[in-house]
């Protein structure tokens, strides 16, 4: 075989089959390597979860359909988030004009965006179905929450 009748796209088309038929992708390793890459900015900081009434809270009798409500924080800036089947709201303390990202995990779409207005506050019709993440962009500092499942 000479080097007219070698198709190296073509050769390596059948070697990315046969390796997604033979040795597939752990679903666990491309959900990690998701959520690595929605973490590429590398200037920015991480939120921790301080606050997840799923686990934090008394539950009250007689309610099935309570919002979810999260607290982050990174340094002085805190977040607090309400995640219902509709939508996530929260506010961004101190008050300040924000943009916020809803990452979702194995979205092959744009994160949606949201707008703080200068009180903090922010809400959008953002279903969040899977692991998601916020990424907030406030003034010159950019801030990313823990991935959770919602």
């Amino acid at each position: 075989m000479n080097d007219a009748e070698f198709d190296d796209g073509l050769l390596e088309g059948e070697l990315r089959g046969a390796a997604a038929i033979l040795d597939p992708v752990p679903a666990e390793l491309r959900r990690l390597a998701v959520e690595a890459f929605m973490l590429r900015d590398l200037d920015a900081r991480l939120a921790e979860l301080t606050f997840d009434s799923l686990v934090d809270a008394i539950p009250v009798r007689g309610v099935t359909d309570a919002p979810r409500m999260l607290t982050f924080r990174a340094g002085e800036l805190t977040v607090d988030v309400e995640v219902t089947e509709r939508g996530v709201m929260g506010q961004v303390l101190p008050p300040q004009p924000a943009r916020i990202e809803v990452l979702g995990g194995l979205q092959p779409t744009a994160p949606a965006t949201l707008t703080a207005d200068a009180m903090g506050r922010f809400a959008g019709d953002v279903p969040t179905a899977g692991p998601f993440a916020l990424r907030l962009r406030t003034g010159g500092e950019v801030v990313v929450t823990e991935w959770l499942r919602a």
